[in-house]
């Protein structure tokens, strides 16, 4: 498998722990019709144990996950192993989310790994001091999230959006920006866009929406009014 290269404008929709099996599976396929529709790569994130399930069953949205961890194959218990994500038919993975915060040293190994692998990663900074300290270890994403915003429903303003995206290009030119953080309508889309990030998407706002799919949809048809 060779590593996958993003179109931008890209979109994520995460689920994180509010989905898994069944629920996860019917909305992953409803995404991955929309991601064929509107012709929009979309990361859907999943359960490692869903990853294999929702990969057959889908055929164009990009299997993600929400961690991994550096080891290699052998010995090693409880661990997220990269080639069995791989196997999985998983494209990509988060780290360092607030949410699952990883130590430097095993965040650099992580990252090697993934490389190893051809698995784009999809690094998390709260912070302008660390957006530019993780963008230099050479990432493929780097989602410029305030722990605080997290699943508020509150945007980043458009000035933090845009000093992230440029201290980001700064450390790292080849490094594409996730603007992500409480995205939960139409016009968030389009600011996040609109500040010069790659990609965008959400959580909670898409989740815990009366009609989550509609939703995607709507924030879809927003995105590729920004396409190349």
């Amino acid at each position: 498998m060779s590593k996958r290269k993003l179109r931008k404008p890209f979109f994520v929709v995460n689920p994180k722990a509010y989905l898994y099996g069944e629920e996860s599976l019917k909305l992953a396929k409803a995404v991955d019709q929309l991601a064929e529709k509107y012709d929009v790569d979309i990361l859907f994130t999943v359960q490692h144990v869903d990853a294999y399930r929702i990969r057959q069953e889908t055929s164009n949205i990009i299997v993600t996950v929400q961690h991994m961890d550096s080891l290699e194959a052998g010995r090693g218990m409880g661990y997220i192993l990269g080639e069995a994500l791989v196997d999985a038919g998983v494209e990509a993975t988060f780290l360092n989310h607030a949410e699952h915060p990883v130590q430097v040293n095993e965040l650099v190994a992580t990252i090697k790994r993934a490389k190893e692998l051809d698995l784009l990663t999809i690094v998390c900074a709260d912070s302008m001091a660390e957006a530019r300290a993780i963008a230099s270890l050479g990432p493929d994403i780097m989602v410029c999230e305030p722990t605080e915003l997290i699943g508020t429903g509150k945007v980043s303003d458009a000035s933090y959006m845009k000093e992230t995206n440029q201290a980001v290009k700064e450390a790292n030119a080849t490094v594409q920006v996730l603007q992500a953080a409480g995205i939960s309508t139409v016009e968030d889309v389009r600011q996040a866009i609109e500040s010069g990030a790659e990609g965008t998407g959400g959580t909670s706002g898409i989740i815990k929406a009366t009609d989550p799919v509609a939703t995607v949809e709507a924030m879809l048809q927003e995105l590729v009014k920004w396409k190349d």
